[in-house]
């Protein structure tokens, strides 16, 4: 019987608004089936010549941080969803997730950066990763 994703929820909340460099809530992995996820960074405001770049971070213990991030999506200057596939295979001691987020401003007008944003995380079943997995391998 497939197993349905049991983490899916956000690690930025919606409509979040933010004008400086910041972090996002620990989210605890607790016994999630997969360790791949979805990620997926929907900006829905912005003003112009700004950019916004989020990492992913890592805890064993949701307190101390990983002075690298697992992964970070590329610098984003327009609204859009922007998805980043998490593999966590190879970083066991992740039990924990936090994004962080940094924000800079050129240009004209105002120096203070906008963003209005949310980062969603989807747990990826381990049968469609099998499923993808023997696609590609048939591709090759």
């Amino acid at each position: 019987m497939p197993s349905n994703a049991t983490i899916n929820t956000l690690l930025v909340p919606e409509k979040t608004v933010v004008n400086a460099k910041g972090d996002g809530p620990a989210l605890n992995l607790g016994e999630a089936a997969s360790r791949v996820f979805l990620l997926t960074l929907e900006i829905t405001n912005i003003i112009e010549q700004e950019a916004l770049d989020v990492s992913i971070y890592g805890s064993a213990d949701g307190v101390a941080w990983g002075a690298k991030p697992l992964t970070a999506f590329p610098q984003k200057f327009y609204r859009g969803q922007h998805p980043l596939l998490l593999d966590l295979t190879g970083h066991a001691d992740a039990k924990f997730l936090r994004a962080h987020w940094e924000v800079n401003r050129w240009g004209r007008g105002t120096e203070t950066p906008m963003f209005e944003f949310h980062l969603a995380i989807r747990e990826v079943p381990s049968d469609i990763l099998k499923e993808a997995t023997a696609e590609a391998k048939a591709l090759a």
